[in-house]
């Protein structure tokens, strides 16, 4: 073989060997070895190109931004601005007049009060220029991932937004305040900023600044301040009406001692304080708030009112509201007002003694909350917050911390009418549907064994109308229902009603049926309203208008909205309603002067104690809490005025009948259309699974009862419902279970009876 031959031998077999692409990529000019479709428009090289040249665009836009956008002089709202609450009638009520403000300097803080302020807000405010974006990024990411929001701001960013800017949520006001942060870090020294951060921010209770807040929460000038009362502040600054001590709950409480607490460990972290002082500071509980300068009497719980309604929803921010320039008319009637606070004089606090603790303990103890409703508008036309901001700084008439009791059980009535649901031997739950009344009876057909305790532990008999055990509030008839209705069912008609879903709302107990989840008086009356509108939804509201001259209001939801319930379940529940009136527990209230619904409703251990009532008019829901005034824990109203027990059909039926009666003095009032009403057929003896009459919680069905439950065997334990209150003397009862009790007796050093409801 040559050697031209043995180099065309040598070139096949590398031909051979060479991969595929390679081999057809030395055919021609095919274009072969270029990328295909997408791969096209993402190579690496475009995506770097791409990436660095957006960064250039940013840049420039930013450069440009820094050298166009000037630091403005300051925004209306860092000066002053006042709110007036006009009464419906146009007439001026209230006015919080000028934004609570002393401007202090920053030599005139402590300095660990202003560490503190650095520690949780911005641990690089003496490092960075004004903007951290680090913690930009940070707050992005955190938001993205779902870790809470995170703004990632800076102290000086927040002095710029509030001190030259405004609230609103723009993409464009955030690139502002960037770029005027950026400047005004170049203009200012770093203790001016802090200064001006810290006597332009909104500490709650009305206060704008570090020197207001120092005397707002602890009564002393911010020179004053020591490092426990700076770290409180700085924690509440977050959210000053939710972590206000005074009025926040248990989670907001959790949440702001989080804060506070972290507040001392970045401090550490920062070399601004040693374990030995951290470990040796404490918390230091606020003052009790003070009422606002024209404030007195009903008139500062109204204004609390006004202001949540106009946040409720997200409409807008407190923030926004205690800046000022609103003019804020409600639909509280001067006349229903003024009638109203008569009514809770003449029948309650006229017969309490609150100046002598030792021989009238319970007086003490005695809240009350009302709100009144015009079902057709939804206006809340009078309320009723307590004595006065100086004794109770939250309004009890929007307090959620107690439970309805008995009054929840016309919403199992009207969720079994609803739903169409029959009893456990398959007949319609109608208002003349049979029930078994026996006191402790067990419930069938639960996974959960139920057996509560009727009022006094009187037994109604085996055979007992549900129209009979609404006028009597038989617990054991409620307890049966709910459980054929289902607890689930009855939660989402209570929903759709209008109640909120709140922490610890039982949701699948029996139990519910005696009103176990808390609640508040405006809830209630949107409740009883929409009944009363037959069936469509009624949201209270105390706000008649809003005005602003650069803001808008816009509420959450329509005071009327759509249909929550059918009419023939409305007015069906009415219907039994007035029955509860006229041969009930509720006939304290009965009048010739007008036609009335309601329902009487009381707690375990006589917690509280509700009328909830209405006519085609007015809806009415008068409300009694135990509030120790120390503690500020739930105790007994047994002993009240020198009483025993106190029921609904006690001092709220009493004042619901005097305010009811004057207000409709003179006005023609109608009668309840429930022409819808379907009380049903009267029913033949049932036959439906019954225990025997023994009050023992472990009896069983009998054999012989049909349709067999699937139910397991009650317990034979004693439960919550059976097991008496020996002493009528004050106690706690943070989660009680609702019950029902009657109006005022002798007084009695007997049992409580805890789940003793009727009444």
């Amino acid at each position: 073989m040559g050697r031209a031959e043995a180099r065309r031998a040598q070139q096949q077999r590398g031909a051979r060997r060479a991969p595929s692409g390679r081999a057809k990529g030395a055919k021609g000019k095919s274009g072969a070895g270029k990328p295909t479709g997408i791969r096209r428009f993402f190579t690496w090289k475009k995506v770097v190109g791409t990436f660095f040249g957006m960064m250039l665009l940013g840049m420039a836009a930013l450069i440009g931004l820094y050298f166009y956008v000037d630091v403005p002089n300051p925004n209306e709202q860092a000066t002053q601005q006042s709110n007036v609450y006009k009464w419906a009638d146009g007439t001026t009520m209230a006015s919080t007049g000028k934004v609570n403000r002393e401007i202090v300097e920053i030599d005139k803080v402590p300095k660990d009060v202003q560490a503190a302020f650095i520690a949780i807000e911005n641990k690089s405010f003496y490092k960075d220029r004004g903007v951290d974006f680090k913690g930009l990024a940070r707050g992005l990411w955190n938001t993205v991932s779902g870790q809470g929001k995170a703004g990632g701001s800076t102290i000086t960013q927040q002095y710029v937004k509030n001190h030259y800017l405004t609230q609103e949520q723009t993409a464009t006001r955030k690139m502002k305040e960037m770029v005027i942060s950026l400047k005004v870090d170049q203009q200012m020294e770093k203790p001016e900023i802090l200064a001006g951060y810290l006597n332009t921010s909104y500490f709650g209770r009305g206060a704008y600044g570090i020197q207001a807040a120092a005397q707002a929460y602890y009564g002393v000038d911010a020179s004053q301040l020591n490092l426990a009362q700076g770290a409180y502040l700085a924690a509440v600054l977050q959210a000053p009406s939710q972590y206000d001590w005074a009025v926040a709950g248990p989670k907001a409480q959790e949440l702001v001692m989080t804060r506070f607490n972290g507040t001392l460990i970045n401090m550490v972290d920062m070399g601004e304080l040693d374990e030995a002082k951290k470990a040796e500071t404490k918390f230091q509980e606020p003052i009790k708030p003070k009422a606002r300068a024209g404030m007195d009497g009903q008139k500062g719980y109204l204004v609390e009112a006004a202001d949540a309604e106009l946040v409720r929803g997200g409409a807008l921010t407190k923030k926004q509201i205690d800046a000022g320039g609103w003019t804020i008319t409600l639909n509280i009637n001067p006349k229903n007002q003024a009638a109203l606070e008569k009514a809770v004089q003449d029948e309650l606090e006229s017969k309490l003694d609150r100046k002598d603790p030792k021989g009238r303990p319970q007086d003490q103890s005695v809240q009350t909350g009302v709100t009144s409703v015009d079902p057709k508008t939804g206006a809340i036309v009078a309320m009723y917050g307590g004595t006065g901001l100086q004794d109770k700084y939250a309004s009890n008439a929007l307090r959620d911390d107690f439970q309805p009791g008995s009054t929840f059980k016309p919403i199992v009535l009207a969720s079994a009418l609803q739903n169409n649901a029959t009893t456990q031997d398959g007949k319609p739950i109608t208002p003349n549907a049979i029930y078994d009344g026996t006191s402790k009876r067990p419930v069938v057909g639960s996974k959960i064994p139920f057996n509560p305790q009727n009022q006094d532990d009187k037994d109604f008999g085996k055979e007992i109308t549900v129209q009979s055990a609404t006028n009597d509030s038989v617990n054991s008839v409620y307890a049966q229902m709910i459980v054929d209705v289902g607890p689930p069912a009855v939660k989402k008609t209570a929903l759709a009603l209008g109640m909120t879903d709140r922490e610890g709302w039982p949701e699948d107990k029996p139990a519910m049926s005696l009103g176990t989840m808390s609640t508040n008086t405006v809830e209630m009356a949107g409740v009883y309203a929409t009944f009363d509108n037959h069936g469509k939804k009624v949201t209270p509201t105390i706000i008649k208008s809003a005005e602003h001259k650069d803001l808008e209001y816009k509420p959450a939801e329509p005071a009327i909205g759509a249909q929550a319930v059918s009419r023939q379940t409305a007015d069906t529940v009415t219907k039994v309603l007035t029955g509860v009136v006229d041969d009930g527990s509720g006939k304290n209230v009965k009048s010739g002067a007008y036609e009335a619904a309601g329902k009487t409703g009381t707690t375990e251990s006589n917690v509280a104690g509700w009328f909830t009532g209405y006519t085609p008019e007015l809806v009415t829901v008068v409300a009694m809490f135990g509030e120790d005034p120390v503690t500020h824990g739930q105790v007994t109203l047994t002993g009240t005025a020198g009483l025993g027990r106190v029921g609904g059909s006690s001092f709220p039926s009493k004042i619901w009948k005097a305010y009811t009666e004057a207000v409709l003095k003179g006005v023609n009032t109608g009668e309840f259309d429930v022409s819808e009403a379907e009380m049903g057929a009267s029913q033949a003896p049932s036959r439906s699974p019954s225990p025997p009459p023994s009050h023992s919680a472990s009896s069983q069905p009998p054999a012989s009862s049909a349709p067999p439950s699937s139910s397991p065997t009650p317990s034979s334990s004693p439960t919550p419902s059976s097991t008496p209150t020996k002493s009528p003397t004050p106690t706690k009862s943070p989660t009680p279970t609702a019950t029902d009790t009657g109006g005022p007796k002798p007084p009695d050093p007997g049992p409580l009876f805890p789940h003793a409801g009727g009444h």
